[in-house]
């Protein structure tokens, strides 16, 4: 009995569909068929990830078995992948956010867009989804933002919000937003510390990009 070995590349998508259509039983030249037509139907295993079980039958030719324990096995992926802040955990770094949260969005199509609240310390008080919008526009008012963030005694903040698109490269409605956000905040005494926007594979921080300090270009 020959011994799976797991890829580990990042670009190695073509090779974990075909392991994973192999363990729910497909030879190898089938599983390789299906992996083909997998990728080829939906272009992308963020597309992939969006795709129903039924979706997942028919454009792999797969039995309901084998679709569904793909459509599981990315479900699994994705909880893995996400690790949000807890109550009581500390803010470090843009890179820390994104790495825990990209998985939470691979599989929607419109924009959500979160606040952080951060005590004195930069420990998580809890985290706010401030509003949903369309697919490519999320309308934040700051009195949204900072009502509840003033409520639970907020002393920093973080935006985040996603890109559909998958681009993370900010629009000018970011940054105008963004200089908004940054203005009340000053004004009621909260600091912004970061708004992140995530895309697929990278994110942006206006915070690393030093356009906190509203001279946005």
């Amino acid at each position: 009995m020959n011994r799976l070995t797991a890829p580990v590349a990042s670009d190695s998508v073509p090779e974990i569909l075909e392991m994973l259509s192999r363990v729910v039983g497909r030879g190898s030249q089938s599983a390789h068929a299906a992996s083909t037509r997998l990728l080829c139907h939906f272009g992308s295993p963020q597309s992939l990830a969006l795709a129903s079980i039924e979706e997942i039958r028919q454009a792999g030719r797969l039995s309901f078995r084998q679709a569904a324990s793909l459509y599981f096995a990315l479900q699994l992926g994705r909880e893995i992948c996400s690790l949000p802040l807890r109550p009581g955990e500390r803010f470090s770094n843009s890179r820390d956010l994104f790495c825990r949260y990209r998985a939470r969005f691979f599989s929607v199509n419109k924009e959500h867009f979160f606040s952080f609240h951060l005590n004195s310390k930069n420990q998580l008080i809890r985290e706010v989804l401030v509003s949903i919008g369309s697919l490519s526009t999320s309308v934040v008012h700051p009195r949204e933002v900072f009502a509840p963030a003033v409520r639970d005694s907020t002393a920093a903040i973080i935006f985040m919000h996603n890109h559909p698109s998958g681009d993370p490269a900010p629009s000018r409605e970011d940054r105008e937003c963004t200089q908004r956000l940054v203005h009340a905040g000053q004004i009621l005494g909260i600091r912004v510390l970061d708004h992140i926007v995530l895309g697929y594979d990278d994110y942006y921080s206006f915070a690393d990009s030093g356009l906190l300090n509203g001279n946005q270009q």
